[in-house]
């Protein structure tokens, strides 16, 4: 038996709790894991209020990062002892995941923890400042150079915004941060911005092409928003698209595409090959330092976990959210 948050599905309805959990929950795997940290993402909110269709097999863990040490390994790979991260692969979905003691997954979905970070570090960090260096990562692979402009980061006081914001700034990038919380410009221009902008001024039904301003842009929205990221995007420009805050739909036209050579790059962190993985995490030990840490994230318990997933889907929480499991 370990602890965990655990999903269940029955004829009284959806319901998420802390529990006891016996080994035979536990998914086929060939590597079993302590679990040290995990976090709390949008996804994982959504599991664990049942807000969205996110779990698709009962009962089931939710969690989509971890980190932990091996307890037993059928794997090649890895051995009893080593410390190993996991963002995504359908993790908290439809393969329990990381809000518990215990794991037990596949060796292909793991990479090694980077040396360069602790367990909390990494959690910190998480599928959102991991996705957010695939964003950085495509800006920079389209020959966006900080000399190019501006860069706008859409959802800025969440976990993707804050981390985009931090590792754009650190790159020597102008960043112009837009919230929906614009109380919070001071903690964004610690982050790095040099600008807020108010999300109401994107979020509305807009022009087929606006006024060029952006030389690139990092979007999880969607839906009106991205349409006018796009729309305002200077000549030959890219946003890398990683989200739907505002929704799935992207009300926008074929303009910024075939007359100002707009480029929508769309990001995928769940099923990302390893070797992008690898590349993502060692560029992101490369940028980070300590002090970059401590104004991004914040630590709960695994027992304030189903509260805080509650706030975090009413978007009362910034930035961050690292929980200690063991």
């Amino acid at each position: 038996m370990f602890q965990g948050i655990l999903i269940e599905k029955d004829d009284q309805g959806y319901h998420a709790a802390i529990k006891n959990i016996d080994n035979s929950v536990l998914p086929e795997g060939d590597v079993t894991i302590k679990v040290a940290y995990s976090t709390l993402n949008y996804k994982d909110a959504l599991a664990i209020t049942g807000k969205g269709p996110v779990v698709r097999t009962f009962p089931m863990i939710p969690g989509i990062d971890l980190v932990g040490s091996v307890e037993q390994s059928s794997s090649e790979k890895f051995k009893v002892g080593d410390n190993v991260l996991l963002n995504g692969y359908g993790v908290g979905e439809v393969h329990c995941g990381g809000l518990a003691e215990k794991a037990r997954l596949k060796s292909d979905w793991l990479i090694p923890l980077p040396s360069a970070f602790s367990p909390r570090q990494a959690m910190s960090i998480g599928t959102a400042g991991y996705t957010a260096m695939l964003c950085v990562i495509a800006l920079e692979k389209h020959g966006i150079t900080p000399d190019k402009g501006e860069i706008l980061v859409t959802g800025a006081n969440g976990g993707v915004g804050s981390f985009a914001i931090t590792i754009l700034s650190k790159l020597g990038y102008t960043v112009v941060a837009s919230t929906g919380r614009v109380d919070q410009a001071e903690h964004l221009k610690k982050l790095g911005a040099v600008d807020i902008i108010d999300r109401a001024t994107l979020s509305e039904p807009g022009r087929p092409l606006a006024k060029e301003r952006w030389a690139a842009a990092i979007d999880a929205a969607g839906s009106h928003t991205l349409a006018n990221v796009c729309a305002s995007l200077k000549y030959g420009g890219i946003v890398a698209a990683c989200g739907l805050a505002q929704g799935m739909d992207l009300p926008s036209t074929v303009m910024p595409f075939i007359l100002r050579g707009v480029t929508l790059a769309g990001i995928d962190s769940v099923m990302r090959p390893t070797q992008d993985r690898i590349e993502a995490w060692q560029r992101l030990a490369d940028i980070l330092e300590e002090k970059d840490f401590d104004n991004i994230a914040k630590e709960i318990t695994l027992d304030e976990a189903i509260d805080t997933a509650k706030q975090l889907f009413e978007g009362k929480v910034r930035g961050r959210v690292v929980v200690k499991v063991s």
